[in-house]
């Protein structure tokens, strides 16, 4: 019998490359984002189940959700990919409607997409919610998306506490290739944002893989996060 795989944020990044990763394996991938990844519902006919989905907007995606759980069944794997990057700025020039727009997605979206995992009859078996090294380097420039995403490791760790039923994991993917690093790597030169020298160095080499890399090596290191206690924040460098 085919596993079954829940991914957001399945149109580009590394929601795509782990949607793309699970389809090459057999997997039947139950995905969502705002656009449909149009290249791996044609490479992959009848296994890619896709809803669009704007995570913002919690009331139209809770139901188109809950329509793809119900088609789906029983689910192996969760990710909870999405997430967003705010301008690099420092936090107290960063207003609070940007800090809002940010913990919604990669915050609070993450809360009820767990709620209804948890809820269904066949709860999901484990959840992986993408987390960042930004999530405990403190790195400044990040603002909204470190704060976010240590809000969503400590979201982690409530639930695994909550729910030992289902496997949790905050997991940092590491550097990957995508729109975000297109975005950070084009950034001028600025002394109080260090980070940014060291991705563009990291940018074209193997430190930063594209998506497809990323997916592979992340899909690999998944079923290896059951080993670690439930509620882990867990780097895949550190792996």
């Amino acid at each position: 019998m085919s596993r079954k795989v829940f991914i957001t944020g399945v149109s580009s990044g590394l929601g795509w490359g782990l949607a793309r990763q699970y389809l090459s394996e057999g997997a039947i991938v139950h995905g969502c984002s705002r656009r449909e990844p149009a290249d791996l519902a044609e490479g992959f006919p009848g296994r890619l189940v896709f809803r669009s989905v704007d995570l913002s907007r919690e009331a139209e995606a809770r139901a188109a959700v809950e329509e793809l759980l119900v088609e789906a069944g029983a689910i192996d794997v969760a990710v909870l990919n999405a997430g967003i990057l705010p301008e690099v700025r420092d936090l107290r020039d960063t207003p609070l409607a940007t800090l809002r727009e940010v913990m919604e997605v990669n915050v609070w979206s993450n809360k009820w997409l767990i709620d209804l995992l948890a809820s269904r009859r066949e709860p999901v078996r484990q959840v992986v919610a993408i987390s960042s090294g930004a999530a405990v380097s403190g790195m400044r420039g990040w603002n909204a998306y470190s704060v976010s995403k240590a809000a969503l490791n400590m979201l982690v760790k409530l639930y695994a506490a909550e729910l030992p039923e289902i496997h949790f994991t905050a997991f940092a993917p590491g550097l990957i290739d995508s729109a975000m690093q297109d975005y950070l790597t084009g950034l001028p030169p600025d002394e109080r944002f260090p980070p940014l020298e060291k991705l563009r160095r990291a940018k074209g080499t193997e430190a930063m893989p594209g998506p497809e890399e990323a997916g592979r090596r992340v899909a690999a290191a998944i079923p290896r996060l059951l080993k670690y206690p439930s509620g882990d924040y867990v780097d895949i460098r550190n792996m």
